[in-house]
Formats: structure tokens, sequence, C-alpha cells
């Protein structure tokens, strides 16, 4: 490492950590780690690395949780969690190297806009619930979702980072701050006791969707122990108090999410995910695109264009949006349905539950002539036969247009049992059941209908189902003794992915083979996991030493053991012959691999110049004029006096430039 003065704040900018990852610019600087964009000079790629403060390196704790980090993200292939490539630590500074995102967090969009609309929620909420919906089928919880660590890419990814808290569902927790989280959205488990399961992230997403659609913390305080305490003895309010009208069906979702009680959560972001998705289409076009006040009173009025400035954030599921579902709880095995109102566009202004007007009781006039009562006249009586006749015939067109019709009800994440027996309840059949494989969904849950939930269809109407298969999963093949692009061609062609590749010496295989591959052979993992190849650079060979051996001496030695030789286009003076070998490259006795290369630079002889005559001058003098001629200089005194009156190499000889010239003074 580079030992040069550094910004106490950026210690690894301009500096190579672990003769590998170039650290160019600091991009965060927390309590417990740096984070820098670098470059993998191996693969030549940008990473963000994550360098744990030095001061943290010496506690065991810190350092395992580093690790335990990168260990549980690796486990992870989600195009919505931010992936970890290594880990390593050279001398104080242990790292992570991570995917790097170009663009920027949720934190800095609240800042920066305030309250979103609900759309633009909902296409972040999405993709970081299957981010954690991920996890949590993989026994993971997080424990520190925060806007911080939601990543939104310039290219409009959602991805979610710093796994930094995560534990395995079970494990033991301690109740330090550090180790609990960010105070904002910890969970009230979380304070009491530090047991945690997936629903204190469910929880965290709650209170991120509540400051995403009102631009601010449902609780806030002068001090930490302030908020601490309204997570334990306040319900968080519905976000419709803060922002007037949004829509009853995202209080459902922020209050559900948010129970103080974890037993009345969804369990996990997976059933957060499908309630959200199930919720969705009963909201309108207007409901989705509302305004929040924060919003305008920062400038972000109606008509500044603000949607185009969030059009970068892409919805990560299509859904409709133009029709009104049956009203669903937040989650639950078996919803009740309210019963929708009929449109009215289909009644031509009738609706379906209005009442037909009685006549007008009689009444008692004065009496006329013969003292007879006073009666409707026939006029009023064919008035009211003919609004009797609209509105019979304005019910017979809602039956033709819309009361032979119902709405597919929302059925994600229920069994196949439970989906049939829903549809059986709203006078529906199954017309088929697809199959289909998924990486977030449990075998034999529904994760798709046609139609869709919510469109309308007639009654007794069939609809098909598309039931995971669960993730698929496919075998390691072995690869052993194929060649680097045969192992990879093999991966792809078994649902795999190539991974880093590392040469290491062997023995039995030759170089350019693959002699293992991790995971290991016959594992089986999920179709499009990452696996890591090793390649044999060959047998280990010891470099022999030519140094001062003629060139066809030199060449038949080398070559023998099993390298290529080359010999550099020019030659050298040196103490060796003409033409023999002067230097090598790699130098002796270093081990390199069968079939490597050895440079030879070859020898001129020596440099061979005229030496001066210095009898007769002072010491000093003779002494510079050989110098200058390329001369090493030796003095040898008898008794005592500066004259020169003998040298070694008479003047006029000639003699290797660099040799020595003794000179005899009297």
């Amino acid at each position: 490492m580079d030992t040069r003065p550094v910004d106490q704040h950026a210690p690894l900018v301009g500096h190579v950590l672990d003769g590998r990852y170039r650290v160019d610019a600091l991009i965060a600087h927390g309590g417990m780690a740096t984070v820098y964009r670098a470059v993998d000079l191996r693969l030549d790629r940008v990473v963000a690395l994550k360098v744990m403060h030095p001061s943290l390196a010496t506690d065991a704790s810190f350092v395992e949780r580093f690790i335990r980090e990168a260990k549980a993200v690796a486990r992870l292939d989600h195009p919505n969690v931010v992936g970890v490539f290594d880990q390593g630590a050279q001398g104080a500074y242990v790292y992570l190297a991570m995917e790097y995102v170009a663009g920027c967090t949720l934190r800095d969009v609240l800042r920066e806009r305030g309250a979103l609309s609900p759309r633009t929620t909902l296409d972040v909420l999405e993709p970081v619930l299957a981010a954690l919906g991920a996890a949590h089928r993989a026994g993971l919880v997080h424990r520190d979702m925060k806007p911080e660590n939601v990543l939104i890419g310039d290219d409009g990814r959602v991805k979610v980072a710093d796994f930094g808290l995560v534990r395995a569902v079970g494990t033991a927790s301690q109740t330090t701050e550090t180790v609990l989280g960010t105070v904002s959205y910890l969970a009230p488990e979380q304070i009491d006791d530090g047991a945690v399961d997936q629903r204190a992230d469910v929880y965290a997403c709650g209170i991120m969707l509540f400051e995403m659609l009102t631009g601010l913390k449902p609780y806030a305080g002068d001090n930490a122990a302030q908020v601490l305490h309204q997570h334990l003895n306040r319900d968080v309010r519905p976000p419709s108090e803060e922002v007037p009208g949004l829509s009853p069906v995202l209080d459902d979702l922020v209050v559900a999410a948010t129970a103080r009680d974890p037993r009345l959560r969804p369990q996990d972001a997976v059933a957060m995910l499908a309630d959200v998705r199930a919720s969705v289409p009963g909201l309108s076009e207007a409901e989705l695109d509302l305004v929040p006040p924060r919003a305008r009173a920062s400038g972000h009025d109606h008509h500044d264009n603000a949607a185009d400035r969030t059009s970068v954030i892409p919805r990560s599921v299509s859904v409709p949006r133009a029709v009104r579902p049956p009203l669903l709880p937040p989650f639950g095995d078996d919803p009740v349905d309210a019963v929708p109102a009929a449109p009215l566009g289909d009644t031509g202004g009738v609706h379906r539950t209005s009442v037909l007007p009685s006549p007008p009781p009689p009444v008692t006039g004065r009496p006329g002539r013969g003292g007879a009562r006073w009666r409707p006249r026939r006029g009023l009586w064919a008035a009211l036969l003919a609004a009797v006749v609209v509105l019979c015939v304005g019910a017979g067109v809602w039956y033709v247009n819309a009361g032979q019709f119902t709405r597919v009800p929302p059925l994600l994440s229920k069994t196949r049992a439970q989906a049939e027996r829903r549809l059986a309840d709203e006078g529906l059949e199954v017309k088929s059941v697809e199959q289909k494989y998924s990486a977030t969904e449990e075998p034999g849950t529904v994760i798709g209908t046609d139609p869709a939930a919510g469109e309308r269809i007639r009654d007794h109407g069939e609809v098909t189902l598309t039931v995971s298969r669960g993730p698929r999963m496919v075998d390691v093949p072995d690869l052993r003794g194929k060649t680097l692009d045969e192992a990879r061609a093999a991966l792809r062609g078994a649902g795999l992915a190539p991974g880093m590749v590392t040469e290491a010496f062997s023995e039995e295989s030759p170089k350019g083979a693959v002699t293992r591959t991790e995971p290991g052979r016959g594992e089986r993992r999920k179709a499009g996991t990452t696996v890591a190849l090793t390649v044999s650079k060959g047998a280990p060979v010891h470099v022999p030493d030519v140094g001062g051996k003629p060139e066809d001496e030199a060449r038949t030695e080398l070559e023998d053991a099993g390298l290529d030789v080359s010999v550099a286009d020019r030659r050298v003076f040196s103490d060796v012959d003409e033409g023999s070998v002067a230097g090598q490259s790699p130098r002796p006795d270093s081990v390199r691999a069968e079939g490597d290369k050895v440079t030879l630079t070859l020898s001129k002889g020596p440099d061979l110049v005229e030496v001066p005559d210095v009898e007769g001058k002072h010491a000093d003098e003779a002494r510079k004029v050989l110098e200058a001629a390329g001369f090493k200089v030796k003095v040898s005194r008898f008794f005592l006096g500066d004259t020169v009156w003998d040298q070694s190499t008479e003047g006029g000889d000639e003699a290797p430039r660099g040799s020595t010239v003794t000179i005899r003074v009297r």
C-alpha cells in the first residue's frame, strides 16, 4: 500500500488496496465503515469498496459482522439486492468489494423533494419488498432498513444495500444501539428484547412507506429515548392525517405493516408485497398521482413536471389501475370482501341501489262541489308512470351490461386450494393451472391469474391460475478437465452463470484446464447462481540460473525445464563474454508454471575504454581524471607523499568501464 500523506476522512483515495483495488473517490463516511468508489484492476470494473475503520478492525465482533455481511449477501441472487463480489483484508483494513450503483439514495430523494406521490412511492416500495422477500425466504433478516440503504440507480433500478446487521432468523442478538440499527425504524420488539424476525423488516418498510407518502417520520423527539418510547407506546397514525386525500388503501398498508404487535403484521416481505400488489389495482389514477401538500409547498406543484422528474423509477410489476377490486385486509388467508358499488357509467345514470319513489299520499283540500276530495291530476300520474318505466329500463340495461359480471378476486400468495375455494365462492371456475418457476414465492402458491385481479369477468366465467414451482434448482456440472471456454458454455447450458476465474498450480491437470468449482460438482443451486472456476496454471517449475552461460546452452536448459524462451532485442555491456547471458527474467529460483516464458538478455562483452596516464600527478587530481573516464580508483601509499609514481593499468591501455585502477603514491 502507498504511504503518502492522505485525508483523514478518505485515507485510501489514490492508493491500491490488497494489490487489486485502486481507490478513486470517497462515496460515504459512516460510524463503522467508509465506502469508496474503486476499480478492480484484475477484472477492470468499477466497484464500491466498503472498508471498516481501522480502529474497529481489532474488535473480533465487528470483523465477524463484516464477514457475515459478505457471506449472507453472497447467498442472495436477486436483481434488487446490491451484490458482494469479494471480501478481504490488508493490514488494518478489512473490506468488502460490492456492486457499484451510480445514482442516489432514497434519503437523497426525500431530502430534495419531501413527500412523494403514491405512484412514485409504490415504484420504490415494490422492488424493496422483493429484495427483502428474497432475503426472508433465505432465512435472513436485514434489521437496518432505512432510506439510506435504498439505492436508486441512474438507470432507474432500485436496490437494497448494507446487510451489515443481517442475521439468520433465530440467532441471538445483542441490544446495543449499534447492533439494533437506526432508531427511527426500529420495531418495538427490537427495542424490548432484541429478538427479531422478518416482521421487524416489515415494520421498517411500513415506517418508510409513511415517510415517502408524507415527507415526515411518524415519530419525532429531542433525543433517541423519546423516539423509542413512542415506538413502544403509540401506534403509527394513518398517513392521510398528514396528507388529506390519500386513499384508505394506503392507510391500511401502513397501519398493518407498523402494528406494534408483530403477530398483526404481514409475516414477511413476500406477504407484504402480495398485499401491496393486491391493493394497488384499487387505486384510481387520481389517487396514484396525488401531489402531496408538502411537495406543493416545496415548489413541486401539479404543474411543474414533477412526474417527469420521477419517471426514471420504473414500476417493478405492471398492474391495472383503472378498476377497483374488492377491498382486502392487509394480510390473512381468508379476506372478506366489501361489496363494491356498481359502475355508474353502465346504468345510464341510474344507480343499482336507487329506490323507486312512492306516489304521494292523498291531500285533503277544500271540499268542492258535492264534497269530493281533491285528487292528483291525470298528467301527474302519467309522469310518475314514465319515471317508473325509465327506472325499470335502466335496471334492465344495468343487468345486461354489468349485472352479469363480477370481478376476479386477488389471489396472490394463496395456495392453489385456497384460490380455487375463493373462485368458487365468487361463482367462478378454474379453467387451467399453469406452473412457473419463482425465486421468491413458495411452491404451490399463486403468482398470477388470467384475467388479472380486479378485472371484470362474467358470472361463472373461467380463470387461469399460475402457480409457483419454487426456484428452479440445477446441479453444478462436472467441469474438471474442460477448457475455460468449454466450462463457461457448460455452465450457461445448465442454467448457471460463470463467475470469477482463479489460476492455481496443478501437477495433474494441464495448463488451462478447469480443476475445481465453487460450489462443487453435483451440488444443487438455484438457476442463475454464479459458479467460481479454478483453472490450472500447469505444474510448478523452478526457474534455473543460466547467468553467464552461452545462449544455446541456456536455451536448452530452460526448455528442458518446461519453459519457453525468448531473447531480448537489445544487448548490454557486462563482465561476461559476448553472446552469453547477462540477465534473465523472471529471476533464478522463482516459481513459474510449465510453458511460462523466460526472457534472456545477452552480453555485448565488456565496455572497454582507454585508461588515462596519471603518473606524476597529484593523488587527488589523478583520482578525478580516472573517475571521469569511468573507472573506480584505489590508492596505495608508500611512505609519506602525494605524487603518483605508478598505476596498475598503464596509461593508453584499454580496460572495462567500471573496473578498478590502483594508483601508487609516494
